[in-house]
């Protein structure tokens, strides 16, 4: 067996009570638990996750699904490596850990996955989370796929054997391309991102059309009863079962249109460890309640807090609480191109930069229709320590990061000199100039 691989568990379960006694089920679950520790002294998974199971809404068959379950994580940074560390440690069975970009050392102060050695060898952080990962849990499967999300290519880097997507960006485009294709797809997924001391989580969840069920399946074998799914809300026949429930607004319903202008990036306006953790682990909480079959239970608003700035504070007196705020998402809004129309943009790569090589050792990256200021642009940047030669007229802004020279034109295009790595030019795009 592969030190990241596990054998297969079969995901058919079912819908009932997590934490219900079911003393067959159970023996089932020790039986494929692996509960003995082979020659390698890997560690039982009954020991593993045994603090976990006691919570009713997990539960010994919750355990189950998460095995069988299996995760797209889309973007390895600090929201990612913290999503990623957080379901591995609570045991879903597959992660596929998608990310074009690699570790340096200011991914350090708030990336939880890595290391110096990581950024000193420049590792892509997509194989560096699955590295860590394989140190402390060796019995789920990771796959680290070095890819910059596209049109293109997502249906590959999120096959069908997919449940869940989380969002773990830095930029809204490809953010709106996953809400395209989740919409598509009926297949769920959850927005989370953070800048500064804010946080912000939104569950999408798609229309999906009812499955009926044959019955049998794993919980047939393990109860002695058939397998009562009423609905298929992004999973297959086959996969782990949930409870039947309405689609909730999708990312577009909330958002029509991508923000435009300077945006603010961890890279321009700081960030708080504290903040990307909070987002983190509420994104993976409302993960794992459905992969353990409770849709029910997941929030339905878009979630945002301040960590920094109480409210309240008007005098000396006062009690100042935690900045935050809720917007229901409940119900999709009916004239929505993406969810309502099915007009999938994104998707079909209209709205998507375009992005060229443009002479020796350089890449040109087009979005017209974007302004930019350069004058909050230049103030974003001044800042940087690894920031350099930072000049700017009406017509253009250029400075230096490292070996990389940057110049933004007026209408949002850019020419990154210094490689010609496609993936690496959008990342110090998104970083700098913003989504």
């Amino acid at each position: 067996m592969h030190l990241n691989e596990c054998a297969p568990v079969s995901p058919q379960l079912s819908p009932q009570d997590n934490s219900a006694p079911a003393s067959t089920a159970a023996n089932t679950i020790a039986d494929n638990a692996n509960t003995i520790a082979d020659a390698a002294g890997a560690i039982a998974d009954n020991d593993r996750y045994s603090r976990q199971v006691l919570f009713p809404g997990i539960g010994p068959l919750g355990q189950q699904r998460l095995a069988a379950s299996h995760v797209a994580i889309v973007g390895c940074g600090a929201m990612g490596a913290a999503s990623a560390s957080l379901l591995a440690r609570a045991g879903v069975g597959t992660l596929t850990l998608i990310d074009r970009d690699f570790v340096e050392p200011s991914n350090l102060q708030r990336q939880v996955l890595f290391d110096e050695s990581d950024a000193r060898d420049s590792l892509p952080k997509a194989e560096a989370a699955r590295r860590h990962i394989a140190l402390f849990n060796s019995r789920i499967t990771v796959h680290a796929r070095i890819r910059d999300l596209t049109p293109t290519n997502i249906a590959e880097l999120i096959p069908s054997s997919v449940h869940i997507v989380l969002d773990a960006t830095d930029n809204f485009e490809t953010r709106y391309l996953i809400n395209d294709f989740a919409v598509q797809r009926g297949l769920p997924w959850i927005y989370a991102a953070a800048i500064g001391a804010y946080a912000a989580t939104m569950n999408i969840l798609p229309a999906q059309e009812p499955v009926i069920p044959t019955g049998g399946g794993a919980f047939a074998a393990a109860t002695g009863g058939p397998d009562e799914r009423t609905c298929s809300l992004g999973w297959s026949v086959e996969g782990p079962p949930h409870l039947s429930c309405l689609p909730t607004a999708c990312l577009a319903c909330i958002f029509p249109k991508p923000p435009t202008g300077n945006v603010e990036t961890c890279d321009t306006a700081g960030i708080l460890s504290t903040a990307v953790n909070l987002a983190a682990s509420i994104q993976v909480t409302e993960a794992l309640k459905f992969l353990t079959g409770q849709p029910h239970l997941m929030r339905r608003t878009l979630l945002s807090f301040d960590l920094w700035n109480p409210v309240g504070l008007g005098s000396p007196a006062d009690h100042g609480y935690l900045d935050h705020s809720e917007i229901s998402t409940s119900t999709p809004r009916p004239d929505c191109e993406v969810c309502g129309q099915r007009i999938f943009t994104h998707l079909a790569g209209q709205d998507r930069a375009h992005i060229t090589l443009c002479g020796r050792d350089s890449v040109q990256i087009h979005e017209h229709h974007r302004p930019v200021d350069f004058n909050a642009l230049r103030d974003r940047l001044a800042g940087h320590a690894d920031i350099s030669d930072l000049r700017s007229n009406d017509l253009l802004l250029r400075f230096r990061r490292g070996s990389h020279t940057l110049t933004v034109f007026a209408d949002g295009r850019a020419i990154v000199q210094g490689t010609t790595d496609i993936a690496l030019a959008r990342s110090l795009y998104a970083r700098f100039i913003g989504a």
